[in-house]
């Protein structure tokens, strides 16, 4: 008997089929490109998701300081205002806050905070270079009336410089050094103890050179000579001593501060760290979550925004700087500008013009035609050799150190 028609029997295949299979396997394949179809529109739906739910928790991690932003929008007026397209201003804090649980352990929660470190990072405009200035805690300055946080305003008054934080806040700081410097500051973050630790730890530590070893009991810091990597505990203690390393002085903690940086820069810079998913994620989970800003920053595309052509600066243009700065005259643990070298910092700052440091500046070198040093560490120009034209006098150059620069040397 013939087989019912579109079975396989004796006759042949059945009714739609080829005569070597060729019809059967396309439509296996036909099912297979539809379920590798789907399970690809899985993967990259959940990749997806994934990618939101982590770009929402980095994003949320942000703190925006709003109480800054409208009180530094009160005082819009007295600001001074920027001299240079696409160069920006970032005002970085070191808070001391002692509140958190990460941070209770570096002694008793006060309910103040004062501005452990501050520095002035001057991004030039094309993104050519970085020089960061730190401001010392205990520099003589001129605070101008400000909102303390229980609402009621201060008078103002000459004092300390981390009295502006400690009274004010990032808005009072922000108004102190814009009124110090004439620069006009573009952005602020604030960091403290535990969200400095997280950021080493996420890199997995930095790479330091000791030229003498350290044993402070005070930073609960015991390390030998020589190339050291430091975890986040033993950066924070490092960039924190005061009295028991060097010389004691604020001038060489801020010292060690600048090098500890120029070493952070060439780590999260190299393709270890910027490459790496795994190591990058913690990292910005730690910057993100440590970080109060103002509100243009308060959020990953603001921060991208601004690092995004910082990435390909030559560590030999990121620079760091103290600004020149002596013993107050009327109190020995207390500092002052020295002028007109500090203005002459400023003025360069507020034009974008070229800042030059050096590790090495003599203090009593012989005068050439291309100028004297001062003292302070500030190359000042001289007066050109007899005979010779000068139209534009050297640049002066400050004592300070790149991040290509390694103490080992």
């Amino acid at each position: 008997m013939r087989e019912a028609a579109g079975t396989d029997g004796p006759l042949g295949p059945g009714v739609g089929a080829s005569a070597d299979g060729r019809g059967l396997i396309r439509r296996r394949r036909r099912r297979w490109i539809r379920y590798g179809a789907v399970a690809v529109g899985v993967v990259v739906l959940g990749v997806g998701v994934a990618g939101w739910v982590v770009y929402a928790k980095l994003d949320g991690n942000i703190t925006p300081d709003d109480t800054a932003a409208a009180e530094l929008e009160r005082y819009a007026r007295e600001r001074p205002t920027s001299l240079v397209k696409d160069a920006q201003n970032i005002l970085l804090i070191g808070s001391d806050s002692r509140s958190g649980d990460g941070n209770r352990k570096y002694g008793r929660d006060s309910g103040t905070e004062r501005s452990d470190t501050t520095i002035l990072l001057h991004l030039a405009a094309g993104r050519r270079s970085a020089t960061a200035v730190s401001l010392p805690r205990d520099l003589m300055v001129d605070v101008p009336g400000c909102l303390r946080p229980d609402g009621k305003r201060t008078e103002p008054m000459f004092a300390m410089f981390n009295y502006a934080f400690q009274s004010g806040g990032s808005a009072c700081t922000i108004r102190t050094v814009e009124k110090l410097t004439g620069v006009r500051i573009d952005h602020h973050m604030v960091v403290d103890f535990s969200g400095f630790k997280d950021m080493v730890d996420a890199v997995d530590g930095v790479e330091v050179c000791l030229k003498e070893p350290i044993d402070d009991k005070a930073a609960k810091l015991r390390l030998p000579a020589g190339r050291v990597t430091l975890d986040g505990e033993q950066a924070l203690g490092y960039v924190r001593a005061r009295k028991s390393l060097g010389n004691g002085s604020d001038t060489d903690r801020m010292d060690r501060q600048q090098r500890f940086l120029g070493a952070l820069v060439n780590k999260v810079q190299s393709n270890d760290v910027l490459l790496n998913p795994v190591k990058l994620y913690p990292l910005l989970d730690a910057a993100t979550s440590s970080l109060t800003t103002d509100p243009d920053l308060a959020s990953l595309r603001g921060l991208y925004e601004l690092v995004r052509g910082l990435r390909d600066i030559p560590t030999e243009h990121v620079q760091f700087l103290t600004v020149p700065r002596e013993s107050y005259v009327y109190n020995a643990n207390r500092d002052q500008l020295v002028e007109p070298e500090a203005e002459k910092l400023f003025e360069r700052l507020r034009t974008d013009a070229p800042v030059v440091v050096s590790q090495e500046i003599p203090t009593n070198p012989t005068p050439t035609e291309s100028g004297d040093y001062g003292p302070f560490g500030f190359l000042a120009p001289g007066p050109a050799a007899s005979g010779a034209v000068s139209p534009t006098p050297p640049a002066p150059t400050f004592r300070g150190n790149t991040a290509a620069e390694d103490g080992c040397g």
